[in-house]
């Protein structure tokens, strides 16, 4: 929840110029700009269904390949080490949905209640048969 959280703020600073705005310059990213503000919508909806657990395991693909590309486009080129790239968010962000994509969200994701509660209307039912 909190990485999808941060992801969130990052893209709402970004494309509604909020939280200090793109890279702290108080504006918003004009519309459409690539890949910036593709990014930033990557940013704002993977974040939401991040935090939520709606569609967490494909959102958090999409979201740490969009990391990956940000380093290896952005950072690497500067230098090899993310400490003198700058480019430790991206690598922690990249990871970090990498291993929401794997472990999935959790218990208390939407994905997870709605599934229980699928499981236990399809319970009822069944026990309602016999």
């Amino acid at each position: 929840m909190v990485i999808g959280l941060l992801f969130l703020t990052r893209g709402l600073s970004s494309i509604f110029g909020v939280f200090g705005g793109s890279q702290g310059s108080g504006d918003a990213i004009q519309v459409g700009l690539w890949p910036h503000w593709w990014a930033a919508l990557i940013q704002l909806v993977g974040g939401l269904l991040v935090l939520l657990g709606l569609w967490a395991r494909p959102a958090a693909v999409i979201c740490s390949g969009s990391m990956a590309y940000a380093y290896f486009v952005v950072h690497q080129p500067m230098a090899l080490l993310p400490m003198n790239n700058r480019g430790e968010l991206a690598a922690l962000f990249c990871w970090s949905f990498l291993l929401v994509a794997v472990l999935g969200p959790g218990r208390w994701a939407l994905d997870s209640l709605l599934g229980r509660r699928r499981d236990g209307t399809r319970a009822r039912e069944a026990a309602t048969v016999v």
